[in-house]
């Protein structure tokens, strides 16, 4: 009898590694979650992806130990693609038809993802980038982030009339940051001040709740402003200067990645921690040297103007693998809030357009429905009616074909492109398909019909002053530079100017 015992024994002790081995279901799991988030970096502009100049050993590590979306999608543009991520549904039905002029505000009434986190017990923080809105009824602190580190507008130091610009005369360098509604003068290189702010947030949140840090860095987007050290990394190496400098900003993210999963192994976290990795839309510089095959970039509906790098690495729980399943960045807000627990409520049900990826996260080939994807690029002219832009650059994705207008108006131009023969889309094959042309085109005529009522910014007015500006210059003193006041209102600058000119001729004549 002592054999049959020991063996008995021997299966029991085997029995928590077996399980161990198994993954175990991933909702309700609560991991703290990481999610940054790259503007204007292309799905081509990493190493892991085939660059055959620009080297990525922290993001290529992300996406060696994750789980990696290969046919994940944005929006053509930044604010667009943010306002999807936060929502669930697509940026137009969130007012968001450009990335200026009022039009790049999240509409209030929305619900977002870092609402539903801090709704379910998590800590919430924001490090970088926002461009939903710079008023201050519209800042992430009144959207769910109780942890507000960001810069106005689509980017350090830019400014436009209306509400969206940046605290005046900021630079890539030493950039004064809006900290929970106060600005701080900070040190050192934007993207290096995002990520050392945000660990040492995490830091000081402690472990008795779960954490969601949103980092949205502003670089590589132009103006190319990088460090010298990491501009001098691809000098000679890249056909010109603006690559190297752009070339120089990724590597910078790269290495602030791995200053992330360092401190993540520092402060003991590392395997409890799900670290998402996306770029917000097609690539730009670094597209003139390696794209991926694919045709168009930033600002196009092509594959090269959407697909994203979609990488999600979790240790304790997520096996790596590629997972070719047609994803887009609806599907963010439905995934963190099944990680987390989170039911949604009738409201945000009603609202969210794209589903939970955790079927996939958990196995790649799992059961995934036919869906289609819009995609519009917006930005016509302020004053114009939408409709007169309905069918300008715009597309209509499945599993298998793409629709597209580039030249319409208020009628299409239509072509059409088989993505399996055909992923680089050289060859127009609408003429030999007259069905999937109509067939799309009927779901992109049901999804504008429902989107163009919620275009809520259209004809929006936003006030004579940047607000970052207003409260920068109520905080610090001074006032508008004439440069400030030509952006921010040239009404009042022409004024300005004229009066000037009148003052200066009547001193003349005397």
């Amino acid at each position: 009898m002592a054999y049959p015992l020991r063996a008995l024994a021997a299966l029991l002790l085997a029995l928590p590694l077996a399980q161990a081995a198994v993954p175990t279901p991933l909702a309700g799991a609560r991991p703290n979650i990481i999610f940054i988030i790259t503007d204007d970096q292309g799905y081509g502009d990493l190493s892991a992806h085939g660059n055959p100049v620009l080297r990525t050993p922290h993001l290529d590590r992300l996406h060696r130990e994750g789980v990696r979306f290969t046919d994940f999608h944005v929006s053509p543009t930044c604010a667009p693609t943010r306002a999807a991520l936060l929502t669930g549904r697509h940026e137009f039905k969130n007012g968001i038809t450009h990335t200026i002029l009022e039009r790049e505000r999240l509409a209030p009434g929305a619900v977002t993802v870092a609402e539903i986190l801090r709704e379910a017990g998590y800590r919430t923080g924001i490090f970088g980038k926002w461009h939903l809105g710079d008023e201050p009824e519209l800042w992430p602190s009144r959207r769910g982030f109780d942890e507000m580190f960001i810069h106005g507008a689509g980017g350090i130091g830019q400014t436009y009339p209306g509400s969206c610009g940046d605290a005046p005369g900021n630079t890539y360098f030493n950039p004064a940051i809006l900290h929970n509604g106060r600005f701080v003068r900070t040190t050192g290189y934007c993207t290096d001040v995002f990520f050392g702010r945000a660990m040492a947030w995490m830091g000081e949140v402690g472990r008795d709740r779960p954490f969601f840090a949103w980092i949205a860095t502003n670089a590589p987007h132009a103006p190319l402003d990088a460090r010298p050290e990491d501009e001098a990394r691809y000098t000679g190496k890249v056909p010109d200067a603006n690559t190297a400098k752009y070339f120089g900003m990724i590597a910078n993210i790269d290495d602030n990645v791995g200053r992330l999963l360092e401190r993540l192994d520092t402060l003991g976290i590392a395997r409890d921690t799900l670290v998402v990795f996306m770029n917000d839309n097609g690539g730009t510089i670094g597209t003139r040297l390696f794209n991926a095959g694919m045709r168009g970039s930033k600002g196009s509906p092509w594959v090269g103007g959407t697909r994203a790098s979609s990488l999600w690495r979790w240790p304790a729980r997520l096996q790596p693998a590629d997972v070719p399943a047609l994803t887009a960045h609806l599907d963010f807000l439905p995934t963190l809030a099944e990680l987390a627990g989170a039911p949604l409520d009738a409201r945000t049900r009603a609202q969210v357009e794209g589903r939970s990826l955790v079927p996939l996260l958990t196995d790649p080939a799992a059961p995934w429905a036919e869906r289609t994807l819009f995609t519009h690029v917006g930005r016509w002219p302020v004053g114009t009616s939408p409709d007169e832009w309905k069918y300008r650059s715009c597309s209509v994705r499945d599993p298998r074909w793409q629709l597209i207008s580039l030249d319409g108006g208020r009628a299409p131009a239509w072509q059409l492109f088989d993505l399996r023969a055909d992923p680089g889309q050289e060859q127009d094959v609408a003429a030999r398909h007259p069905e999937v042309v109509a067939a799309l085109q009927r779901r992109f005529d049901d999804w504008w019909a429902a989107a163009r009522p919620l275009m809520v910014n259209e004809g929006a007015t936003g006030p004579k002053v940047n607000p970052f500006k207003e409260l920068y210059w109520q905080q610090f003193g001074g006032g508008p530079s004439a440069e400030d006041l030509r952006r921010m209102d040239p009404v009042a600058f022409a004024a300005q100017q004229q009066q000037a000119g009148a003052r200066k001729g009547a001193k003349k004549a005397k």
